[in-house]
């Protein structure tokens, strides 16, 4: 056999081998509904704190509001999903990706279901093309879904410093993080010190480090995913003389 040919055969499956370890080909059944208006992209806001980022591509019509089971009390903001519903008559066959950007705590969501509530237009385009209506119609439809790898092309990982946020009491919002797309810890560091300082999960997708003695920008921030535990650091991407409500990009992203 050709030798790029058998390279390029090893590579295909070990990446399969791979996402088959991590689960991203088991689909699994659950339930999905929609809300706002039929061709919306999703409410401002929301539990996750993305506010008006749903309105901004590629987030535009792919957010979706999940059940607590996936929430997992906000660590499960910025995951991904593959969602595919099942009735041929009028369902397509290719998968909606959606970002979680809210928490749908009752009615389907209730009682440990795994439920995703959709915008409309995410729930339209799970439809036959010119069936969109007819699928909103239905209400309540059962789906299969799984995790799939967040991508934001040409798009850097972003850290927005919430109102509120002073010397003694900083609080951040990460965005736009390719990969696994969930944060599980997050550390800072100033630039004075070799020492990474532990942030507390706040709500939502937002973290918050309280200090005794004022904090010193510039700062960095290190980022470790919740679903497979990799690392990434970006050395002094809050500058010093940072303000609240501001975002500032890295130059750095998982992909």
């Amino acid at each position: 056999m050709d030798t790029a040919l058998i390279r390029v055969f090893s590579i295909s499956f070990f990446s399969i081998l791979t996402m088959a370890l991590t689960g991203d080909l088991q689909w699994h059944p659950a339930t999905a509904t929609w809300y706002g208006s039929p061709d919306g992209d999703g409410s401002d806001g929301g539990a996750c704190g993305y506010g008006p980022l749903v309105h901004v591509s590629p987030l535009r019509a792919r957010v979706g509001a999940v059940s607590p089971v996936l929430f997992k009390n906000g660590l499960g903001c910025g995951a991904c999903y593959k969602i595919r519903c099942l009735d041929s008559s009028i369902c397509s066959k290719k998968p909606v990706t959606i970002i979680v950007t809210d928490e749908c705590p009752g009615g389907w969501c209730s009682g440990g279901a795994t439920h995703f509530d959709l915008s409309g237009a995410a729930f339209g385009r799970l439809a036959l093309s010119g069936e969109g209506d007819q699928l909103r119609n239905r209400g309540g439809i059962p789906v299969i879904y799984r995790r799939t790898e967040c991508k934001y092309p040409g798009r850097d990982i972003a850290f927005h410093i919430n109102e509120g946020s002073t010397n003694y009491w900083l609080s951040l919002l990460v965005e736009f993080m390719d990969g696994d797309g969930d944060v599980g810890s997050m550390q800072i560091r100033e630039s004075n010190s070799n020492q990474w300082l532990e942030m507390s999960h706040v709500w939502g997708a937002t973290w918050c480090i309280l200090t005794g003695p004022p904090l010193q920008g510039p700062f960095s921030v290190k980022l470790t995913t919740l679903m497979t535990g990799k690392t990434l650091a970006a050395a002094d991407v809050i500058p010093r003389d940072w303000t609240p409500k501001a975002t500032y990009t890295s130059r750095l992203n998982f992909f």
